[in-house]
């Protein structure tokens, strides 16, 4: 296919998935169940941070832990006792388990207390054509508290060739707004310009396929790649092509 008629192909992928029913089958499902704007954040970021494997088992397990923080996660973060943590032991998902998760309630409640919450932190100032150095801020300052060695593998890094799919996911749901409703668009402050496509192995191979990425290495390399591709079809919004990638990739094995 040509430019032209590549484009128009996602186009329509974009339009088939990107709605509603989306939802129902995807871990974003998650924080839709909340209005508080914190509660959203929190949850999203819990649910991207799992999500990887069965996706069945994320959404089971990130409802698991909604349940554990009382449904209320913004005010468990925020006035959590060391007792209250008792809640969480015996999670785990994968290699995520219940000290990470503890650690990732103490986190949360430093940016909230310290740097405005999660969307001042993103949004801070320059920001450049990408959030790829936004994360690699937040992951600073996400472990500028004491923790464990082990808790880190669990917030990717670019800036050490991560393709930071979890992150980029979750920065999408934040940020993207469109007339569908399955992304939030709560944060105002970043243009949805700037995301990144978050690049697994199910985007990244319909990606080649098509055309769009020949590097092989699912890395921070091949987003950069890709992010040019696909803003060249859409400057603007060039994230809303994830739903079809991952589509074609997840629901249709291209």
């Amino acid at each position: 296919m040509n430019q032209e008629d590549l484009k128009g192909f996602l186009d329509e992928k974009v339009q088939q998935y990107n709605t509603l029913d989306f939802i129902e089958t995807d871990p974003i499902q998650i924080p839709h169940r909340y209005q508080l704007k914190e509660d959203i954040e929190i949850a999203g970021f819990l649910a991207a941070t799992i999500a990887w494997g069965n996706r069945t088992m994320i959404i089971r397990n990130a409802d698991q832990l909604m349940k554990r923080m009382g449904n209320s996660p913004y005010d468990f973060v925020m006035s959590h006792t060391e007792d209250q943590l008792m809640a969480l032991d015996g999670f785990v998902h994968r290699t995520f388990n219940s000290e990470d998760v503890k650690f990732f309630m103490k986190a949360l409640r430093n940016i909230y207390v310290h740097y405005d919450g999660l969307e001042t932190l993103f949004s801070a100032k320059p920001m450049g054509d990408s959030l790829q150095g936004r994360i690699a801020m937040f992951k600073e300052v996400f472990f500028e508290i004491p923790h464990l060695d082990r808790t880190r593998k669990h917030v990717s890094d670019p800036w050490n060739n991560s393709a930071a799919k979890r992150i980029n996911m979750w920065l999408r749901w934040m940020v993207r707004h469109d007339e569908q409703g399955v992304d939030f668009g709560l944060w105002k402050n970043i243009p949805a310009s700037v995301l990144s496509c978050p690049l697994d192995v199910h985007s990244g191979n319909v990606a080649r396929k098509l055309g769009l990425l020949a590097r092989k290495q699912n890395d921070a390399k091949a987003v950069l790649e890709l992010d040019l591709r696909l803003r060249e079809m859409d400057a603007k919004d060039p994230v809303k092509y994830d739903f079809a990638l991952f589509g074609l990739g997840v629901f249709e094995g291209f």
